[in-house]
């Protein structure tokens, strides 16, 4: 159910968006890097000898 937020309406909901925007973005580069990190270790594991066990 949507409160009345009467004339602050657009500010609000713009906020609320703009907050959502931003959490999913850094959700997304923390997931990439995290991929990108995992794949340079396991490089350096490879050159190593070193097997997943």
């Amino acid at each position: 159910m949507m409160p009345d937020l009467g004339k602050y309406a657009d500010a609000v909901l713009s906020s609320y968006a703009a907050s959502i925007l931003l959490i999913a973005a850094l959700v997304a580069v923390s997931l990439w890097r995290g991929a990108k990190v995992r794949r340079a270790l396991q490089e350096v594991e490879q050159r190593q000898g070193k097997r997943d066990v």
